[in-house]
């Protein structure tokens, strides 16, 4: 889409849930792939990932996200005009999440819930559709909860959590920046194969394969992801957005103070950090203790790196998602006087 402004919508606030299970890439594998993983761990700089229980949902994350921020807040349930849920992952197929959630956390049957399926370039995606609704003064308070269980059992990349943000209707509130897109002709560098009606699942696709002896064993229901492809497209497209981005907002570098960007690895973090010339200290990380939580990755790293200094004063943070689809979104938001709960374990 062009690029595009949103005036008198005010982010009002935002908090995260992780799980309280902590995985290590180094110790919590088979002695065989120690030296594999150190040498993973290095280069992707993943050492510990977030990993829920096996009963628990991205909603159940989600949930704990959403009473903690309603609260900080003091919103009553029936101020909340619309649930946006944001994720990969719902409960089921069908219904869609956003309408148990809707009934679990006591929302009046007015508000607006509905689902989009999206997953590392979600975050601003979810601020725009749920921004253009509040701008249009169609919705007053809205929540947006974005997040996914994208953990596996072997995986060394993807960790759970989900998260909730609160925007609102403000006069006063300054203008939000957006530019979004979208590649579709890349969809097969991050994809779950089967499972859809284009393959549904047999009981085939259920059984663990070994290609690699070097690689865990592997489902054909598992999700492959093209490494290369993804480090192509991400250092490619990522730095022009961004500076096109403060271009359209005719803001500098400098009157920006902080960049956050989907935790995606180390490499491809770094490259986007020195091709864009910003300090490592405005460009918040949390690789390393949460590894790359999907969509959630922007508001965990606010939450886990940068809460304090969110709550001190006002602050422009620009916030950056890429990934699945191909897709790519970019926004600039002022924050100033938001409630930030600290990081919530569940």
């Amino acid at each position: 889409m062009p690029q595009c402004i949103l005036h008198h919508v005010r982010f009002a606030g935002m908090a995260s849930c992780v799980p309280k299970g902590r995985v290590s890439n180094l110790t919590d594998c088979p002695l065989p792939m120690r030296a594999e993983r150190e040498r993973l761990v290095r280069n992707i700089g993943i050492e510990y990932r977030r990993v829920a229980q096996p009963w628990q949902c991205f909603s159940d994350l989600a949930f704990d996200a959403t009473q903690s921020l309603l609260d900080d807040l003091g919103w009553a349930r029936e101020e909340v005009d619309a649930l946006i849920v944001v994720t990969q992952s719902p409960d089921y197929l069908i219904p869609a999440t956003a309408i148990i959630l809707q009934d679990r956390l006591g929302l009046a049957h007015s508000t607006l819930a509905f689902d989009v399926n999206l997953g590392c370039s979600a975050y601003p995606f979810a601020l725009h559709l749920l921004g253009s609704m509040i701008a249009s003064g169609s919705v007053r308070k809205g929540l947006v909860l974005v997040g996914d269980k994208a953990s596996g059992p072997h995986d060394p990349l993807f960790s759970d959590a989900g998260t909730a943000t609160a925007l609102e209707f403000d006069a006063s509130a300054p203008p939000m920046y957006f530019d979004l897109n979208s590649d579709g002709s890349g969809y097969q560098a991050i994809i779950k194969p089967v499972g859809g009606y284009r393959e549904p699942i047999s009981h085939e696709h259920l059984l663990a394969r070994l290609d690699d002896p070097l690689a865990p064993w592997r489902r054909a229901v598992d999700l492959v992801l093209d490494g290369p492809a993804v480090l192509s497209f991400s250092t490619r497209r990522i730095p022009p957005a961004v500076e096109a981005l403060l271009s359209y907002a005719n803001v500098s570098k400098d009157e920006v103070d902080y960049f956050v960007f989907h935790q995606a690895n180390r490499l491809i973090n770094e490259t986007l950090r020195k091709k864009l010339g910003l300090p490592e200290a405005k460009v918040p990380g949390t690789l390393r203790e949460y590894g790359n939580t999907s969509g959630a990755s922007l508001p965990v790293t606010m939450t886990a790196r940068i809460r304090e200094q969110l709550l001190a004063g006002p602050n422009r943070v620009l916030l950056c998602g890429f990934g699945i689809g191909l897709s790519w979104g970019t926004c600039l938001v002022d924050i100033n006087q938001a409630c930030f709960p600290p990081m919530i374990e569940s």
